[in-house]
Parts: C-alpha cells; structure tokens; sequence
C-alpha cells in the first residue's frame, strides 16, 4: 500500500510541470507570464532586453553556471509555481535549462524557440529595452 502511495504521489507531482516551446509574440508577451532571459551581460548590451523581462544570467561569458545561485535569484523574482518563460540567443540554452527545471523541480516553463536573435533578424516589432 506504501508503495502504491508512493507511487501516485510522484505521478501526480510529474503531472504537474510543464513544458511548452513557442517562439515569442505577441500573444506570449499579453499572456503577462513572466519571461526570464537567461543570455550574459554582454548579450543585453548588446542586443538589449525585452521590455519586462526578466535579465537573470544562467551562463556567465566563459560558459560556467551556479545552479543553486541561478534558483535562489529565479525564485526571488518568479514566483516559480506558475508558469514562466525562458528566452536566450538563439534558443539553445533555454532548451537545456527549460528541460532541466520541468525534470528536476516540476516547474512549468515555456521556451521561447528561436531566442531573440530570430525576432530581431525578422525586425518583427517587439519592444526591446536597453539593458542597464
């Protein structure tokens, strides 16, 4: 019976994340989930950042990565049990990370596909921000 218990308790806890991929629009922006973009500093400066997302480094400039440090800032600014979006470059690392954090931690998480070099090589007109 202990088992069985067991048993339903990790189906139902896997039941409830989530993993969806689309590429970004406007109708993921109006959805007010909030999009966390996990590119490098450089990146922002470089390209800018969405206006009301969410700038949280997942990998630093030489490639490395703080897990625990990446969750505790993710979880002081996302409230994590609802849904959220992850956006990088190319779509690459949120791919990765997105499947990470529905595997590991049952969250429910949207990749954006394609990043955001595919909207600003399309010039579609989203409302990107200076990173500061």
């Amino acid at each position: 019976m202990k088992n069985f218990i067991l048993t339903l308790l990790i189906l139902s806890t896997s039941l409830c994340a989530e993993l969806k991929n689309e590429y970004l629009s406007k109708k993921l922006i109006d959805s007010k989930i909030p999009i966390v973009d996990i590119r490098t500093v450089g990146e922002w400066k470089e390209t800018g950042i969405l206006r009301g997302s969410i700038a949280l480094e997942f990998f630093n400039e030489k490639g490395e990565y703080n897990i625990p440090l990446f969750l505790k800032e993710l979880n002081k600014k996302v409230d994590t049990t609802k849904p959220f979006a992850l956006i990088c470059r190319t779509g690459s690392r949120t791919s990765m990370v997105s499947a990470y954090l529905v595997d590991t931690y049952n969250y429910k998480v949207t990749n954006v596909k394609g990043g955001i070099m595919i909207h600003n090589m399309k010039k579609e007109n989203m409302d990107f921000v200076q990173y500061k």
